[in-house]
Formats: C-alpha cells, structure tokens, sequence
C-alpha cells in the first residue's frame, strides 16, 4: 500500500475510525503542513484546501473495502493498525493533531484554515459567511491578479496535480492550452478527460491543439540533449511552418484572456517542444508580450 494512503486512514483511525469528508480534507491538510517531505499537495477549491489526488486514494481504498461512505462522512472498516506503520515524525504529528483539533467541526476546521492560510480559501463559495471583513480582506490580498499579458508554458513532469494547478493560478492564467498530440498520461489528472474536468473545476478553460504536438512515434530514443535538437529541428521544418493558423489562434487567446499557458509533459524546457513553439507565436507580427516558462 502507498504510505500516503496509510497516512489518510491512520487520521480516520485517530479521529475514531469516521469523519466528516471535508473536515477529512482539512485534517490532511494540517498534518502535511507540518511534514518536511509532503505526503499530498492542495489547491484552493469551493471550501477551501483540497486534494484531488487524496481523494482519488479515498475512492480507491472504498473499492478495495479500507473505507466505506455516505453523503456526508468517510468511515474506516478496515481494522489494521496503520498508525503503527507511520514514521516516528508523522506518528508525532497525527497526535500533536488530535490534541489539537479533537473537538474541531467541519465548519470549525473550515474557518481555522481559511483564517490561517489564506490563499486556500480565495476560490471559496462559503467564506464571506464564515469570516469577518478583515479576515476576508487577508484572503483578497492572496489572490493573485495581474494586468500584464504573458505567454506561459508549463509540464507536468515530477510536481503533484496540484503543485501543477498551484502555478497556474499563482500566475493568474486564465486559459490551458494542451499542446500535445497525444493527450494521455500514466500520471493521474493528466489525461484530456480528467485535465478538462478539473481546469472547469478550477475556472481555467482548457482547450486541446493536437496539431501542434509531436506524434509519440517520432519521440523515440532521446538518450542526449542532441537528440532532442535534432527532433526540433525537424518539429520546426515539417509543423511550425505548417501549423501557422493554429499559432495565430494562441495568439488571439492570449490577447483576449491576458495569460494563458501552453502545457505539455517534460519539466526541462529544453527538451519539451513547446519552447519552439511559443517562440515560433513570439515571431508572428502581432506578438509584443512577454514569454515565461514556470
């Protein structure tokens, strides 16, 4: 079993083997607050601090029978001792947790981590009910808003989901463009489906250009940065010159939404197709902005 799944059920276990689902969510989060190497990452979402990849591990466990649930609770049927499997600094931290927020709410758990982290709650449906002006004025100067136009490019490679997410909206981008030909990933959330789902989730409109991708055929043996070049080198003959329209359509959306950012897997920029083509959109007559890899 994962070790992060061991750590949701050892919460269940210690909070006496059920909890409310979003108070589950908020717990999750204060304990990886205080991990040195974290066990989830957390987007700010409706009510706050949230997992996307904690709760795929919570569906997976409810079909292997560790977790049942309801509307409105998680309940842990399994009757292991996963808090003896826990590593002594996280055995510590889950019970410096239940002295701390033994008699916590949802709601209570909620407004501590809102007044605490800010930048969770600014995508937050329910906070102007739970804070007071200044406490919602904290949240305000979270949220990242910027005028500048920007053209961004960003892969996926070794960052969580939501570390992913986490950039694209500390940069305020306000579209995802998925540049690449095949849109499927091993990696969970990354495929077309479940990327779309959770942009709209989000409120990042996503929209796919598989024309200006690379066919997975053509990325074979890349052993050497030489490599790489070489295949550029061609990307740069045989599509930029051929996919020009689709490039002047970027571009239009980056004039009309401000930000938007072009996606694809690799974290080197260097070995990713997409530095050749927001360098080949950079070139069309109408570009006078700025370019930035995160």
């Amino acid at each position: 079993m994962f070790y992060r799944r061991k750590v949701i059920l050892s919460i269940l276990e210690v909070f006496n083997g059920n909890l409310n689902k979003i108070a589950l969510q908020k717990l999750l989060f204060l304990f990886t607050q205080r991990q040195n190497k974290k066990a989830y990452d957390f987007v700010p979402y409706k009510f706050g601090c949230y997992s996307f990849s904690a709760a795929a591990d919570i569906s997976a466990m409810i079909t292997k029978g560790l977790i049942t649930e309801d509307d409105k609770t998680y309940t842990k049927i399994n009757q292991s001792n996963y808090v003896f499997t826990l590593e002594p600094d996280d055995k510590k931290i889950l019970l410096e947790l239940k002295t701390l927020y033994n008699d916590y709410n949802a709601e209570r758990l909620i407004k501590h981590t809102y007044i605490n982290y800010p930048y969770t709650a600014i995508n937050s449906i329910i906070a102007n009910r739970l804070l007071n002006p200044e406490q919602q004025q904290k949240i305000t100067l979270a949220r990242p808003t910027t005028n500048n136009i920007v053209l961004f490019t960003i892969g996926y490679e070794g960052i969580s989901l939501e570390e992913y997410f986490n950039r694209l909206i500390k940069n305020d981008v306000k579209v995802l463009v998925d540049v690449r030909n095949n849109p499927l990933s091993m990696k969970f959330g990354f495929s077309k489906t479940l990327l779309q789902k959770f942009c709209a989730n989000l409120s990042i409109q996503y929209i796919h250009y598989p024309e200006v991708g690379i066919q997975s055929e053509q990325r074979q043996e890349l052993n050497t940065q030489q490599d790489y070049d070489k295949l550029f080198a061609l990307y740069r003959k045989n599509n930029l010159v051929k996919t020009v329209p689709t490039q002047n359509t970027i571009l239009a959306l980056l004039k009309q939404h401000n930000r938007i950012a072009l996606t694809c897997f690799e974290a080197n920029i260097c070995q990713c197709h997409r530095k050749h083509l927001a360098e080949s959109i950079e070139n069309l007559p109408d570009f006078k902005y700025e370019i930035k890899h995160i």
